[in-house]
């Protein structure tokens, strides 16, 4: 009987516990099934992902959409030998696999704005320390030409 309520007692703490704080916001964790998905598709052996790049930039409201439509384009017509994935439900931009440079929402973790970076894998190095993320309230043309530098230099 003593057993029981024990692990009753216990089942309870973890229950609440588990309210309090898991590790991970609803937003991140969709993030991560998104991820799973992702994973599961390149087993599938699937090749050209830009139609589903472009379904998920659709689905974006603005001004996010926008700046991912920009985005997309810029990373396009400057380093046409990358291939267009999604990575946690986002654009994203690999070569031989991984990805190079990725978009990010703002509304996707409700952050204040949207970001682009880039991953270790982009050329940037530059000394010893150089930014590799960018936020985006808005794209001017000098803003684009800007990325556009970045994303030639990233794939030479």
């Amino acid at each position: 009987m003593a057993a029981t309520k024990t692990a009753k007692t216990t089942a309870a703490k973890s229950a609440k516990a588990a309210e309090k704080y898991d590790g991970f916001t609803e937003e991140e964790r969709a993030a991560m099934k998104e991820r799973a998905k992702e994973l599961k598709s390149a087993r599938r052996g699937t090749k050209d992902e830009e139609p589903t790049v472009l379904a998920k930039i659709a689905e974006m409201q603005e001004p996010d959409r926008v700046r991912a439509e920009r985005i997309h384009a810029i990373v396009r017509a400057n380093a046409p030998q990358l291939a267009p994935k999604l990575w946690y439900g986002m654009p994203a931009y690999a070569r031989d696999g991984k990805v190079l440079c990725f978009y990010q929402a703002a509304e996707k973790f409700g952050a204040r704005y949207a970001t682009f970076g880039f991953n270790d894998v982009a050329g940037l190095d530059d000394g010893t320390v150089w930014p590799t993320t960018f936020a985006i309230t808005e794209l001017t043309p000098a803003d684009e030409a800007m990325l556009a530098e970045l994303v030639k230099k990233a794939v030479s």
